[in-house]
């Protein structure tokens, strides 16, 4: 099994460490599936909107869900997420070198989202590299059964694991 998070501490950090992970290792020539988070900021200065570009070319699909000014429940568009996970299920079977995932969030941990195409990747001997924050890590680390490579949030230290676990990968 060969399933490794990273975690990088500001907010948005972690998307554009992964993101850019992603084009170099597609400018490399390898098969990447999986999705990327792009964060876009609003005019009107409420919450950015979150968008996911299906791997390696897109679509590039909007995961969030405007509420309104005064909510603060989760913005998350479960329909969206949904419909990535089912593009990203299909390239993996097309085959890939390697599996990103953004982030191993809320739904993950509740056993929805890409825990499936996570634990399929595994099955496939597929390496998977997924994106964390604090308050989903205890639930990663259960579902990863202590099995996870914990990565710093460094662009050189990922190029080195995708290069160990992807012999293609080469730095």
């Amino acid at each position: 099994m060969t399933l490794a998070c990273t975690m990088a501490p500001g907010r948005g950090d972690t998307d554009l460490i992964l993101a850019g992970l992603a084009a170099d290792l597609m400018a490399r020539g390898l098969r990447l599936c999986g999705t990327v988070q792009i964060n876009s900021g609003r005019a009107d200065a409420g919450p950015c909107d979150m968008d996911v570009r299906v791997l390696p070319q897109g679509p590039v699909l909007r995961i969030s869900q405007d509420l309104g000014p005064a909510a603060r429940g989760c913005r998350l568009d479960p329909e969206a997420l949904e419909a990535a996970v089912a593009l990203v299920s299909a390239r993996l079977d097309a085959g890939a070198d390697l599996l990103i995932v953004n982030k191993f969030g809320k739904h993950e941990a509740e056993g929805r989202g890409f825990r499936d195409v996570i634990a399929e990747a595994i099955a496939r001997d597929v390496p998977v590299l997924v994106g964390l924050n604090g308050l989903n890590r205890t639930a990663f680390d259960a579902f990863a059964g202590g099995l996870a490579t914990h990565l710093p949030p460094e662009p050189a230290a990922l190029a080195r694991w995708a290069a160990d676990v992807v012999p293609a990968a080469v730095t």
